[in-house]
Order: structure tokens, then C-alpha cells, then sequence
């Protein structure tokens, strides 16, 4: 158990470099939650069941708009797609799980939990104890997102318009990214899919974000087919 311990603090000091951005991103939906209408306890049970913090500030606008209920969940689910590209992507090193670990780890599953433990699934492989460090860095990204989000709630409309609390989250995202590239085919798929993603911005549902993750995905595919064995730059 000391080594499924050590595991798991590992994962937490993996995602404490984007606890950073998280916590200010966080605060912000807490007040958007309050000024959309929903009640505080609404509020903090969005973070706490949902925990997905895209599809809740588009929840959050659709109830501000009084979008029909139907609208809201399709709209979440468009979203929140991506984390079936993580999820393929993790099945493999998770398939020999209990039920109740998938279940676990599967709902701890974010941007952010994915990235580091993604990175550590291909460093180590599959040892004994490695899905605990996915559970250190979901749980310590859970952990902050519910404090953070209570705090919005709490300081509301206190928060000042002048803060730069918005850029936090593409600062959040480009930490992540930057230290997966590490070839040409990682390199072209993240570029392709950028680019993908600011052309189609306007796309109603987010069906853009989908276009540019299905972008990157093939621009990846085609590229790793080209490369050279060694794989290098």
C-alpha cells in the first residue's frame, strides 16, 4: 500500500502546476452560475456531479437564454465528446481494472487529469499501482475545482471585470499540450486541430471543437504512417 501511496502523491504534484489555472477558472463559473439565475446549492452541485467545466459555463448560458431542457443536454453532450478520445485512449492501460476503479477513474476523467496521466501511461507502462496516480491527479483536480467554485459563488458579483481570470484556462491547456509534443506527427496534429478550432469558433454547439479533435486525429494518423522508424525530429 506505501507504493500505491506514493502513486497517488505523485499524481497530485502532476497536477498542481495546472491546479493554477483551474482555480481562477473555477471561481469565474461560480459567479456566471449566480448571475444566470442558479441558486448557490445548484451552482456547487454542477461542479460536484457534472465536474466539467466547458460544459458547465454552456450550461450555465443556456439557462441564462431559458434554452428548452432537450437543448441543454444534446449541447452537453456535444461538448463533452473529447472525453471519449480520452477514454479510448486510457482504455487500454485500465482494461484489467475492477468495475469500481473504471467507475472511479471514469468519472475523475478531465483535460487536466488526462494530460499528465497520459504521459505517465507512456513512461512506465502498465505497473501495479499506476492507476492510482491517474486517482491523485483526478482528486486533486476535483478537490480544487469544488473549493474554487465555491468561492465564486461566495465572493459573486465581488469579483472584479478587470481581473484576467479568462486567460488562466488557455494557459491551463497550452501547459498541458506543450510537453506532449515530442515528434513531427504530435507537432502537425496539434497545429492542424488549432487551427481547425479558431477557423470554426462561430459553429453553433461547439461542433467545432469535434471538427478540430477529428482534424488533429487524422493529420496525427497520416503522420505517424510517414515518419521515419526512428521517430524523431
Amino acid at each position: 500500500m506505501n507504493e500505491a501511496r506514493k502513486t497517488f502523491w505523485d499524481g497530485v504534484r502532476a497536477e498542481i502546476p495546472l491546479l493554477i489555472g483551474v482555480f481562477p477558472f473555477g471561481m469565474i463559473y461560480g459567479a456566471l452560475a449566480l448571475n444566470a439565475g442558479l441558486s448557490p446549492l445548484a451552482s456547487q452541485m454542477m461542479s460536484s456531479i457534472i465536474f466539467a467545466g466547458s460544459a458547465q459555463f454552456v450550461t450555465a448560458q443556456l439557462v441564462h437564454d431559458a434554452a428548452p431542457a432537450l437543448i441543454i443536454i444534446l449541447t452537453i453532450a456535444v461538448v463533452n465528446l473529447r472525453h471519449m478520445l480520452y477514454s479510448a485512449s486510457l482504455a487500454p492501460y485500465l482494461k484489467n481494472l475492477s468495475m469500481k476503479w473504471k467507475v472511479l477513474l471514469s468519472y475523475l476523467l478531465t483535460d487536466e487529469a488526462y494530460a499528465p496521466s497520459i504521459l505517465k501511461y507512456e513512461e512506465t507502462g502498465i505497473l501495479p499501482f499506476s492507476h492510482w496516480f491517474l486517482l491523485g491527479a483526478g482528486f486533486s483536480l476535483w478537490l480544487t475545482w469544488q473549493v474554487s467554485t465555491a468561492l465564486g459563488i461566495f465572493l459573486g458579483a465581488a469579483i472584479p471585470e478587470s481581473w484576467p481570470l479568462a486567460f488562466a484556462l488557455p494557459l491551463t491547456f497550452i501547459a498541458m499540450v506543450v510537453p506532449a509534443l515530442k515528434n513531427r506527427p504530435m507537432i502537425a496534429a496539434a497545429v492542424s486541430a488549432g487551427m481547425v478550432a479558431v477557423l470554426t469558433y462561430s459553429i453553433p454547439f461547439k461542433l467545432g471543437l469535434i471538427l478540430a479533435a477529428l482534424t488533429g486525429i487524422v493529420v496525427g494518423t497520416i503522420m505517424e504512417g510517414r515518419k521515419s522508424p526512428r521517430g524523431t525530429l
